[in-house]
């Protein structure tokens, strides 16, 4: 139980350092979007790297490294694609309608291992896709109205999309490990933008708020995350990880004043609601398993 509550409060705090990235990235002046992609990613990917030099040494950081593989690589392009897309949805959208589309990523990653793989899916699980579905159709039709940027909709979904993928790697390759994965995302990421910088200056306010935004918002609640899910039965760990779409859009309208449309909350409201009730049946029987028959009396 000790290991359990010290692994819940990790997943936690990973959440909540990651609930705070809509509001660092409302405070940036930056109007080049690559510009806070290229600073970010540097930031987060150094903060990864010393985190990893910590705790496993320069041998062991460099094994870890090339146990990835291909589906690590993997694992990293889809974190690059991700963490850049949400960078630029911000720009077009509302923070609550990028976190509460990506509550739907473990319900995605469901259907993808069953088109892909031939995944056994139970019936509970294919009612909680079907609502998923329903809940991004009603977000994404926001954008049909003018509402809504169509772009930041469109990435949005992407973002979900690419972590679903990334999920679905890492279960089909228990070998992955995150850490380093998501180090070379932030690499790739920082490469990438940084070929479309024209200029890499930023004011000293805006740099110090990309270091929490790349250090503290991403590299430590990536440290977090993995330090705790290990400690964790999976559906547990997936259900306080939900916080972060709580969180993230009352930070914002705390903070910023910013207002999810109608059809957001709506539609965010149904993915969520599935999520949780989902995550709630898997860990239910993950603790009926795990506890065994009871004995004879």
């Amino acid at each position: 139980m000790q290991t359990e509550r010290r692994g819940a409060l990790l997943v936690f705090g990973s959440a909540a350092a990651w609930s705070f990235g809509g509001a660092i990235a409302r405070f940036l002046q930056i109007s080049d979007s690559w510009v806070t992609v290229f600073w970010r990613s540097v930031f987060a990917f150094g903060f990864l790297l010393a985190f990893m030099l910590y705790k496993h040494g320069p041998s062991g950081t460099r094994l870890l490294f090339k146990a990835m593989g291909l589906a690590g690589l993997g694992v990293a392009l889809c974190f690059a694609t991700a963490s850049t897309s949400f960078v630029v949805a911000l720009s077009y959208t509302t923070v609550a309608n990028v976190l509460l589309m990506q509550a739907g990523v473990p319900l995605i990653a469901a259907l993808l291992g069953f088109l892909l793989f031939r995944e056994q899916v139970s019936l509970a699980t294919w009612i909680a896709i079907a609502c998923v579905i329903a809940g991004v159709a009603i977000m994404v039709s926001s954008s049909l109205g003018g509402a809504v940027s169509p772009i930041g909709n469109g990435l949005a979904l992407l973002i979900a999309i690419v972590f679903a993928c990334a999920t679905v790697i890492t279960r089909r390759h228990a070998h992955v490990a995150m850490m380093p994965a998501v180090c070379l995302g932030t690499l790739i990421a920082a490469v990438v933008s940084g070929s479309l910088v024209k200029s890499f200056a930023v004011s000293a306010t805006d740099l110090g708020l990309l270091f929490l935004f790349g250090a503290a918002n991403l590299g430590l609640g990536m440290a977090l995350f993995v330090s705790g899910a290990r400690l964790l039965p999976s559906a547990l760990a997936a259900l306080i990880g939900t916080a972060e779409p709580v969180l993230g859009p009352i930070w914002v309208w705390l903070i910023h004043g910013e207002v999810p449309s109608a059809r957001t909350l709506i539609g965010g409201s149904i993915v969520f609601a599935a999520l949780l009730t989902h995550l709630g049946w898997q860990f239910h029987q993950q603790s009926r398993l795990r506890d065994g028959p009871a004995a004879p009396k």
